[in-house]
């Protein structure tokens, strides 16, 4: 899949290695031409490092993963997104039954939402990866409220088993930080981490 725009035409390709529609979507939104390769790795979190140092693990994992599958690719971004409560990772949910525990727990308390872009270039042999973390205020929330919610279907494949940028917005109180990191890609850093890398913008 490629995604462009008519600004976008003379820039070099970046390849996305990430499935997430609201990744494509920001890429889009920044004039990014990509091509999406999404890893075909599982995601295994390592529970022996601080949640930072695992999601950044994460994204690079996910990039020299497509770098095996797609060589001599100039730009290939990967990026990862969990939240963190009190210790405790939350990934995307197995099923409706995991999503409901999620949500259980994240209810009523505040929690750091950590997202991860790795960039590699190809020409130079590089990789930059960089992490921003977000806090995200819950309300407390009824069982019907949480039945009501998981009938959405909003749950399914996102971490924490909610999307801020849609109904789970009647759940939040507060954010702190970069609303788009939430989301699952922080524009500003992604800009900033391509810009300080020469990534040709307007070429």
């Amino acid at each position: 899949m490629v995604g462009s725009s008519p600004a976008s035409l003379k820039m070099e390709t970046i390849i996305l290695a990430s499935g997430s529609p609201q990744r494509q979507e920001y890429f889009r939104l920044l004039g990014l031409p990509f091509e999406v390769i999404p890893s075909p790795m599982e995601e295994i979190f390592n529970n022996r490092i601080e949640p930072r140092l695992a999601v950044e693990e994460l994204a690079i994992q996910k990039v020299n993963s497509v770098r095996r599958l797609c060589r001599n690719r100039k730009w290939i971004v990967g990026a990862d997104t969990i939240i963190h409560l009190d210790g405790q990772i939350y990934g995307k949910p197995l099923d409706r039954e995991d999503a409901r525990l999620m949500l259980s727990g994240l209810q009523g308390h505040r929690h750091e939402v950590i997202t991860a872009m790795a960039l590699y270039n190809e020409q130079k042999k590089t990789m930059d990866c960089r992490s921003i973390v977000s806090n995200v205020s819950f309300a407390y929330m009824g069982e019907a409220e949480i039945e009501w919610y998981l009938d959405t279907g909003e749950w399914e494949g996102v971490a924490g088993s909610y999307r801020i940028q849609g109904l789970a917005a009647c759940f939040i109180t507060d954010i702190q930080g970069s609303f788009s990191s939430i989301v699952g890609l922080p524009l500003r850093e992604i800009y900033v981490m391509l810009r300080d890398n020469a990534y040709p913008f307007g070429a």
